[in-house]
C-alpha cells in the first residue's frame, strides 16, 4: 500500500523535563503542550530520605542536575524545565537562580524552573498579594511563604495539607476545599497558587477561578507554561487565567490583612499550625478522584 500521501510526521520541538525521582503526573504536564512540542522527561535519582528540606536540597544539587540535564542532550531540547517547586525554593531566590545557571551550563540551553515561573507568571498576572495552598508539611511550606515574600509578595493566606507521600493521589475535591480556605472571602487575595508539581490541577483550575474570582495558578501550569513561553508558544489551557488572555478578570481588589494559617479545626496561630486533614467538599463539574489515605511522608 501507497502511504506516501501521509507525509510527515510533522516537525516536532522539544521541552526537556528534569523531574524528582517520584513524579508521577507527566500526563497532566502533557495537557499543557501543543501538538508540535514533544516533552523529554527524565528524573533525579532515588534518594531513601524523608520528607524534609533537606531532602529538597538534594534532589536539586548542581551536580544531580547537570548530569539529568545531559541525558537529554542527545534528544537537542530547546528548553529545559526543572519541574519541582520544593527543589527550587528551597534555596531562596539565588539558588534559583544558580539552579537555572547549573541547568544551562550542562545543556547550552535556556532553563526554567517551577519556582523561578512561579514569579513569572505572578508578574505577567500583576499579583502582589497571593494566597498558598500546600501539600507540604508545615517546614516545607513555610520555606515557600519565604521565597515568596522574598520577591516581595505578600502572602495573604495559606492551608496545607502536611501530607508526606502519594501527593498525586489527592483529589480535586481536596484540592478545592484548600483553596477555599486559603482564600475565605472575595477579595481576599489578587491570585491563589497551589504548590507541588505532584498535586493534580489541571481540570481544578478553571472550575476555582470561576468560583474565587481570582487567577488561579498551579505549579505544573507554571513550569509549562515558562517553558513554551521561551519557545515563543503559547501553553494549552482554555478557561485558564495565565494560558487564556480572554480568562483573566484582573487582581482583586485590595481587601484582607495579613495571613491566614488554615487547619484542621479552621484558622490557627501561624506559629502553631498543623495539618489538614482530608476535605469532605465535592467540586462541583469535576469528577471527585480517588481517596486519599492518611500520608506520613512526601514532598515536591
Amino acid at each position: 500500500m501507497d502511504i506516501s500521501f501521509l507525509g510527515g510526521p510533522a516537525p516536532q520541538r522539544g521541552v526537556g523535563v528534569v523531574a524528582p525521582f517520584d513524579f508521577a503526573l507527566d500526563r497532566e504536564l502533557w495537557r499543557w503542550v501543543p501538538d508540535d512540542v514533544s516533552l523529554h522527561m527524565t528524573r533525579t535519582p532515588f534518594v531513601p530520605v524523608e520528607v524534609s528540606l533537606d531532602l529538597a536540597r538534594m534532589v536539586s544539587e548542581h551536580e544531580t542536575l547537570g548530569e539529568a540535564v545531559r541525558t537529554l542532550n542527545a534528544i537537542a531540547p530547546e528548553v529545559v524545565a526543572y519541574a519541582c517547586t520544593s527543589g527550587s525554593f528551597v534555596g531562596g531566590i539565588a539558588g534559583e537562580r544558580a539552579m537555572c545557571e547549573a541547568m544551562t551550563w550542562a545543556g547550552a540551553v535556556p532553563s526554567v524552573t517551577t519556582s523561578g515561573a512561579l514569579l513569572d507568571a505572578l508578574s505577567e498576572l500583576g499579583v502582589r498579594r497571593v494566597a498558598l495552598v500546600t501539600p507540604y508539611t508545615v517546614s516545607v511550606t513555610r520555606a515557600l511563604e519565604a521565597y515568596v515574600a522574598e520577591a516581595g509578595v505578600t502572602i495573604t493566606g495559606c492551608a496545607f495539607m502536611g501530607l508526606t507521600r502519594h501527593i498525586w493521589k489527592v483529589p480535586y475535591r481536596d484540592v478545592a476545599d484548600m483553596a477555599r480556605r486559603a482564600v475565605p472571602a472575595p477579595g481576599a487575595a489578587d491570585a491563589l497558587f497551589i504548590s507541588c508539581t505532584n498535586l493534580p490541577t489541571y481540570d481544578v483550575i478553571p472550575q476555582l477561578e470561576a468560583e474565587l474570582r481570582i487567577p488561579v495558578i498551579s505549579a505544573n501550569q507554571v513550569t509549562m507554561w515558562a517553558a513554551l513561553r521561551r519557545l515563543g508558544t503559547p501553553a494549552v489551557g482554555p478557561y485558564q487565567a495565565l494560558t487564556d488572555p480572554a480568562a483573566r478578570l484582573g487582581p482583586a481588589a485590595a481587601g484582607a490583612a495579613g495571613p491566614a494559617v488554615v487547619g484542621p479545626a479552621g484558622p490557627v496561630d501561624p506559629a502553631v499550625a498543623g495539618p489538614v486533614g482530608p476535605a469532605a467538599a465535592d467540586l462541583p463539574g469535576v469528577a471527585d478522584g480517588p481517596d486519599t489515605e492518611q500520608q506520613q511522608e512526601g514532598w515536591t
